[in-house]
């Protein structure tokens, strides 16, 4: 008797559904990557003026970490309905809904790194001549780096994770998916799926990771000395935890 097709005995692991959906789930995977990318940089450049709006006061430190922080605690599915007028169902919906999600890990870490700059750095360079353009972009950003790039990875990883709630309008990339495989419970489908997220989110992390210490090679130097309120590092308690909702 003929072995039944890994499809028709709907097995968690089948290879036959990885070659017949193979189109399917590359063109899943490029959206998602398109989706996740989009939002980070969107983000990346609202919340870098943001931080530095903050930076100015606690007059301003306040209203902005605590709107970021708002916007944070909003549920995916009231965030897609509020924006729904606006953009309709399109991408530009779930990019939006993405980039609020990830202000309040970006700011927290880009103010947190401005702030660890030593005061002796910023004294050194006005007595040679810098203004405050300058200091910024020459001294006070690349000692920042360590953790803006920390933000960014935790950013990152949070938004390849919400990009699948974007199946709610279906621009949820791997989301799509899972959410079309549900009704029926298609195993293959659902784990493949599943399993190509958590690869994008260690990929991306391992990329910007690389990227960290090439920008960086200072902080790999042995007995480097970092100030007592150095950078945040990923995953500390100056960030806000990663958003996660799975869709």
């Amino acid at each position: 008797m003929a072995e039944q097709s890994c499809l028709v005995t709907n097995d968690w692991i089948c290879g036959e559904y990885l070659r017949s959906r193979s189109q399917e789930l590359t063109d899943a995977t490029v959206q998602h990557i398109g989706i996740t990318v989009v939002s980070v940089l969107i983000g990346l450049a609202v919340a870098f003026p943001l931080a530095l709006l903050a930076r100015r006061g606690r007059r301003f430190a306040g209203p902005v970490l605590g709107l970021t922080t708002v916007l944070y605690t909003v549920p995916s599915l009231a965030m897609f309905s509020l924006l729904l007028p606006l953009f309709g169902l399109s991408a530009a919906l779930v990019v939006t809904g993405l980039v609020l999600y990830s202000l309040t890990i970006l700011v927290r870490n880009i103010l947190a790194g401005l702030e660890a700059v030593p005061q002796e750095a910023r004294e050194a360079a006005r007595g040679m001549g810098y203004g405050p353009a300058r200091l910024l972009w020459e001294v006070e950003l690349p000692l920042a780096l360590p953790a803006v790039m920390a933000g960014l990875r935790i950013a990152t990883v949070s938004t390849v994770a919400l990009t699948t709630v974007g199946s709610l309008v279906g621009k949820g990339g791997l989301g799509n998916l899972i959410e079309d495989a549900l009704p029926s419970f298609f195993k293959a489908q659902v784990l493949t799926a599943s399993v190509l997220c958590v690869l994008l989110a260690v990929v991306a992390d391992l990329l910007l990771l690389g990227l960290q210490r090439l920008l960086t090679p200072w902080t790999r130097i042995s007995g480097a000395v970092l100030p007592p309120s150095g950078p945040v590092k990923a995953g500390a308690s100056a960030s806000a935890p990663a958003k996660v909702e799975v869709g």
